[in-house]
């Protein structure tokens, strides 16, 4: 039964990849798992889920978070969750709007560019060379 696949399940690589040629280039990843998530995967994470929501407040260290404001898998809301829980006292959240779940691959290439732009940018301002 755990190795049971989920019916009926979306297609969810449809709602990671805006950019359709990159969707298309997704299925030939060979690390990428193609097939319906079976039972136990989702049991997992359902538990994985339930576990971090009750330690958040832990969070201390510097956090940035990037998340698609269009995104369908995961809701915006969980990273909202996060940045308003966690302890962090240096924490960011950043939303792109229009952007789906797969954020650094799934986007077109100048969305890409800014999120990676914005990704160096927080770091830079974290690191010295002192």
């Amino acid at each position: 039964m755990p190795k049971a696949k989920l019916l009926p399940q979306k297609d969810l690589a449809a709602l990671c990849f805006r950019d359709l040629k990159k969707r298309k280039m997704a299925d030939y990843n060979v690390v990428c798992y193609n097939d319906q998530m079976r039972l136990k995967t989702a049991v997992e994470l359902l538990n994985a889920t339930k576990d971090i929501e009750k330690q958040v407040e832990k969070v201390s260290s510097p956090l940035l978070i990037l998340h698609g404001a269009a995104d369908k898998v995961t809701d915006p809301l969980v990273s909202q969750f996060l940045y308003q829980k966690a302890s962090s006292k240096d924490k960011t959240l950043k939303l792109y709007e229009g952007a789906y779940h797969s954020i650094l691959e799934g986007e077109p290439d100048t969305k890409i560019f800014a999120i990676f732009d914005d990704i160096i940018a927080w770091l830079d301002s974290r690191c010295s060379a002192e």
